[in-house]
């Protein structure tokens, strides 16, 4: 172990600055004390390193820690969303359908990976889906055995999603065995979020009205977060991903008790 020390606090900078990136790759996050310890330096040497490899977009800082990208997220089109991570997300959707029981009755949230569960759905007996999303509306009417309850209300051009006091209301009549949602962020500290204030909320009152939360996020979605926070992790039962998600984000979400399952892409 003394050698090891003796061997990190002897590094070249550059060596250094490559040896941050590979324990970020490895631990998605890092603190500048644990950084400042292992290379035996002191923590202003360490932050002008961060410093340094952050104006090369290689890091990103944040309350004293480092970590591989920007956490923070804006809204973006579905048009432009939904040609992001094709395959796993629709890896995710086939996964997710598999969950389906025998004259269930779901909640489906809005976003393009609920898009890619909704043309997996192959219902046995009558199936019952409440849904904000209109795609996933446009897509689930052309199937026999669904029974599909638009909510109403203002509908966002972004998402092709309603969403406001209107949808909100006729929720609080229904309760649902399942609640599929697509998310922007899943945060460790934050955890859910979207970018959306309006869609936070909507999905509030979704997992109100709910048994079980089911997230179906891409990878890409770890250590991301939007504006609006949506719910801790605390109200989530379980997680689909692709198996590009790093293990030890897995990891903290099964210690957590939440279910995760890990598709092939």
């Amino acid at each position: 172990m003394n050698n090891k020390i003796e061997e990190e606090s002897l590094l070249s900078l550059p060596e250094r600055h490559s040896r941050i990136l590979a324990l970020l790759q490895q631990h998605g996050s890092i603190s500048v004390t644990q950084l400042a310890e292992m290379f035996k330096v002191s923590e202003v040497t360490i932050r002008k390193d961060l410093s340094y490899l952050e104006s090369q977009k290689k890091l990103y800082r944040t309350h004293g820690s480092a970590i591989l990208i920007s956490p923070y997220i804006s809204d973006r089109h579905v048009n432009e969303k939904e040609k992001r991570n094709v395959a796993e997300k629709r890896a995710i959707g086939t996964e997710a359908a598999r969950l389906l029981e025998h004259d269930d009755s779901v909640i489906i949230a809005s976003g393009t990976t609920v898009a890619f569960l909704a043309h997996e759905i192959e219902p046995v007996g009558r199936l019952t889906v409440i849904t904000s999303s209109v795609p996933v509306t446009s897509i689930l009417s052309q199937k026999s055995n669904i029974d599909v309850i638009q909510l109403g209300g203002i509908t966002r051009s972004s998402s092709v999603s309603v969403v406001g006091p209107f949808a909100e209301e006729m929720l609080k009549h229904f309760n649902c065995s399942k609640l599929y949602m697509g998310v922007d962020g899943i945060d460790l500290e934050c955890g859910l979020t979207t970018a959306n204030l309006l869609e936070a909320a909507l999905n509030g009152v979704m997992i109100n009205s709910a048994q079980k939360v089911i997230v179906l996020a891409d990878s890409s979605k770890f250590g991301r977060r939007g504006f609006s926070r949506i719910c801790s992790l605390d109200s989530v039962d379980m997680v689909i991903t692709d198996s590009k998600a790093q293990p030890h984000f897995l990891e903290a979400l099964r210690e957590r008790g939440i279910e995760v399952r890990v598709v092939e892409a």
